[in-house]
């Protein structure tokens, strides 16, 4: 986890010092150090605090993204599950590309989207309440809850089609942005750190359950677990997961799907150390993602939804190829 760990410093340090204005190491040191002072009197420490910030909400936004990821993959028993499959998502767009038809203010395009998100889970948890409580024929509840979201997202996604076909001009470019996820607008704000670490704690404390629940479900009651009322709070986790991720920075795709992937596939399915490994490379990964879109045709910027685009479909491609000679 060290290893990681500097991995996803570094990967903080690189977006501060790549962009449409590159800087040096003493020179990003230097404006550190104003920032650690309180001060930013150089032009170089308000361009670094602002990249700082951005990087800082991209770390959150990816680590979310994967975790829910690794949840809602125990949870289905799935590989191909994701953080958007059961509609959370779409659920955040609807809520989302409303408020940017009837307001402007960013607390309450985000607000919106959170919301629109919860109210997708708690319909979702009231269709299927049946199946997330399904202890010992869990494989058969799975595929019920994965169809119930998938109507779902069905019917959220008409009315995102809708809301796009009657918008002004003036506005259809910044609501299709989101859709493809972007981090242009984001701004440094704690609820989706508080959101992460919860998360991150129950997971963590719970990753000796999760490994039943994923490889031994039918044996789960055998050995004292509980597993209804976990699979509840796992999907309830995982959603709220999603929800802080989209209101955030829209719909972002492959990170929950590609990273979870590529961590078991070098750490191994224990979710002892795939929880948190996973976290901070869907971290480093989506920072290191953004910082390419930023600067690969800068000073344009690109959405960062269609870089992890991208680059996920060739891996997860690779990724399905090993998986068939195995």
């Amino acid at each position: 986890m060290s290893t990681l760990s500097a991995v996803a410093l570094l990967s903080l340090l690189l977006a501060c010092m790549v962009g449409s204005v590159t800087f040096s190491l003493p020179e990003l040191i230097a404006a550190l150090g104003e920032l650690v002072h309180g001060t930013t009197s150089t032009m170089a420490a308000s361009l670094i605090e602002l990249r700082l910030d951005r990087a800082l909400s991209a770390f959150v936004t990816g680590a979310t993204l994967s975790l829910a990821g690794v949840m809602m993959q125990a949870l289905l028993r799935n590989p191909l599950a994701d953080p958007y499959v059961l509609g959370v998502s779409s659920g955040a767009s609807v809520g989302a590309l409303a408020a940017m038809l009837l307001f402007t203010a960013t607390w309450i395009i985000d607000a919106a989207a959170f919301g629109g998100a919860l109210v997708i889970s708690l319909m979702l948890y009231m269709l299927a309440r049946r199946d997330l409580r399904g202890s010992a024929n869990s494989d058969s509840n799975a595929p019920l809850l994965l169809l119930t979201g998938v109507i779902l997202a069905s019917g959220c996604i008409a009315l995102v089609t809708l809301m796009l076909s009657i918008a002004p001009d003036t506005r259809l470019r910044g609501m299709v942005f989101w859709l493809m996820g972007d981090l242009s607008g984001t701004q440094f704000r704690w609820l989706p750190w508080i959101v992460l670490g919860g998360a991150l704690l129950f997971s963590t404390r719970a990753a000796r359950t999760i490994n039943v629940i994923a490889l031994h479900a039918e044996a789960a009651m055998t050995l004292g677990i509980n597993v209804a009322k976990f699979r509840i709070g796992l999907f309830l986790c995982a959603a709220l997961l999603t929800a802080s991720a989209v209101s955030n920075a829209g719909s972002i795709g492959f990170i929950g799907l590609i990273v979870p992937h590529a961590c078991r596939f070098v750490l191994g399915p224990d979710h002892r150390l795939l929880l948190p490994a996973a976290t901070l490379v869907g971290g480093a990964f989506l920072v290191l993602a953004d910082t390419l879109a930023r600067s690969i045709v800068a000073p344009q910027q690109l959405p960062v939804g269609v870089i992890t685009a991208m680059i996920g479909v060739p891996i997860f491609l690779v990724q399905l190829h090993q998986l068939r000679r195995h």
